[in-house]
């Protein structure tokens, strides 16, 4: 799998997990964008070991959110990335999840926001792990969401804005399903922290060339005038000077 090639401290990572009997796979942003052939933001590990597990295996750790799994390794560069253990929803509020460990690697992909982000990576069987056709959706340039639409924006609200950065960002299309569940769903976006939303905003101003096109899709989605009523007024060639900030 020529295409895709992680960094070596990510690798050594998996290779350790492995060599101790643990199941692990390379997964999320790191794989979809290494088979997009940009640049990848980070690189995050999903394991059958529980937090515990890889606590005792690496030296330098950081509970990131062991209550979900996650430990943060850093590899022999000082770099951290996040290593969780593979996991599935029990109960969800909109805004936050119960999770419960056991799961299988499927069941953990299963979870996932959208299908160009539930693809794995194993870097020691140079193997992927597609289940819900998350390549094809690359190629076809369209964010689609993994499953039910609606029970995805359902379980984290903050969903329809991630979206809507992905599509920014690599210049893709939203799945027809996946858009009329955002537009169903913007009303739930007021039960969002003010914290997630704003740390989307800043993902998005930092991610996406043109920023003023996520925008215009809040707007379109119902988000901006429930998140942000105060400007949902303000016209497209006014928001469009934020592509112009340096």
């Amino acid at each position: 799998m020529a295409l895709i090639k992680p960094p070596r401290g990510v690798v050594e990572i998996v290779e350790r997990l492995v060599g101790s009997g643990h199941e692990a796979w390379c997964v999320g942003g790191g794989v979809r964008d290494a088979l997009l052939g940009v640049p990848g933001l980070d690189w995050d590990v999903a394991t059958a070991a529980t937090p515990a597990e890889v606590q005792r295996l690496f030296r330098r750790t950081v509970p990131v959110g062991v209550e979900f799994g996650t430990v943060g390794v850093f590899d022999r560069e000082g770099r951290m990335h996040e290593v969780t253990t593979f996991r599935r929803d029990v109960r969800t509020d909109g805004r936050h999840a119960v999770v419960e460990f056991g799961a299988t690697l499927d069941d953990d992909l299963a979870r996932r926001d959208f299908t160009i982000n539930a693809i794995a990576y194993s870097p020691t069987r140079d193997a992927l792990r597609d289940p819900f056709g998350g390549r094809d959706d690359l190629a076809r340039r369209v964010v689609r969401a993994v499953g039910v639409a609606a029970d995805r924006m359902r379980e984290d609200r903050l969903r329809a804005l991630r979206a809507i950065r992905f599509a920014a960002r690599f210049g893709f299309e939203i799945d027809a399903e996946t858009w009329a569940a955002i537009v169903a769903g913007a009303p739930e976006m007021a039960r969002l922290s003010p914290e997630r939303v704003r740390q989307e905003l800043a993902k998005t101003m930092e991610q996406v060339a043109r920023p003023s096109a996520a925008l215009a899709r809040w707007r379109a989605s119902g988000a901006l005038a429930v998140l942000a009523p105060g400007i949902a007024g303000v016209p497209d060639a006014h928001v469009a000077a934020l592509d112009r900030l340096p």
